[in-house]
């Protein structure tokens, strides 16, 4: 899985590591969708003026690749 993130004007895919997933514990098995979700949850903040989930470097959350 990959996170599509938008950084100053570019679109970059972000592999998702075991640092990211550090400290979630998963009860029951997720498909790649719901993981997108509670990875965004996990790795930004919303902005609400802006309509934007924001991560925590300043880039763009903008969803998931899944594979």
């Amino acid at each position: 899985m990959d996170l599509i993130l938008l950084n100053d004007g570019l679109y970059q895919l972000v592999s998702v590591t075991k640092e990211m997933m550090e400290h979630i514990s998963l009860l029951d098995e997720v498909n790649c969708f719901d993981l997108c979700d509670i990875l965004r949850l996990k790795l930004t903040g919303y902005v609400d003026t802006l309509n934007l989930h924001i991560m925590k470097d300043g880039s763009t959350f903008i969803g998931c690749m899944c594979r």
